[in-house]
């Protein structure tokens, strides 16, 4: 038992250990923070698929569970629908999307392999769009196959599902969240 403990203490992941060591110290120079608390770091990543077909077929919806499931480790919550929609046909209570949020050494396992794996696997890929900040500091983007992912097999895949990815830092502008993404990595498109 306190040898599991041990084990569990010891793993840090890479991109954690990273941002420890290099990163902060690095935007502390750049932006001029004075405080250590200061700097960003990051808060969550959210991963969201909706599946707008599910109204139709609900295996669509197990489907896109057990996706997320097996791309972030983690079981997704099934989002309901708020309102009844009849141009869809959609009632309210249906299940209609999952989401899982993603903290600690989890969010940073994720994180590294987006940026490592899935984010270059993507076709025609030139980098992401340096503008999609909300305006408090969290990056938004959509990602249209969940086949970039190197835990799905293409050949396996009977239905292309996309998703929605979003991730949240302490940054207080855009400026700095950007900077502190391109710092951990971030490939972001050159202008």
């Amino acid at each position: 038992m306190a040898q599991n403990k041990e084990q569990k203490e010891k793993y840090i992941p890479r991109l954690k250990k990273y941002y420890e060591e290099v990163v902060r110290k690095r935007l502390m120079e750049k932006m001029g923070y004075t405080n250590i608390y200061e700097v960003p770091k990051l808060e969550k990543i959210v991963v969201h698929m909706c599946v707008g077909k599910a109204t139709e077929d609900p295996k669509l919806l197990d489907e896109a569970v057990n996706y997320l499931t097996i791309i972030t480790g983690q079981k997704p919550l099934i989002i309901k629908a708020k309102k009844s929609v009849s141009a869809f046909g959609l009632r309210k209570g249906k299940p209609i999307a999952c989401k899982v949020t993603l903290r600690r050494d989890r969010m940073y396992d994720f994180f590294d392999k987006l940026i490592t794996f899935a984010l270059p696997r993507i076709r025609d890929f030139d980098g992401m769009d340096p503008n999609s900040f909300d305006g408090r500091g969290n990056y938004c983007f959509g990602v249209e196959e969940q086949t970039i992912f190197p835990e799905i097999k293409p050949d396996d895949v009977k239905n292309i599902m996309g998703m929605d990815i979003i991730i949240c830092t302490t940054a207080k502008t855009d400026d700095e969240a950007r900077e502190l993404l391109r710092e951990m990595g971030f490939p972001f498109r050159r202008e």
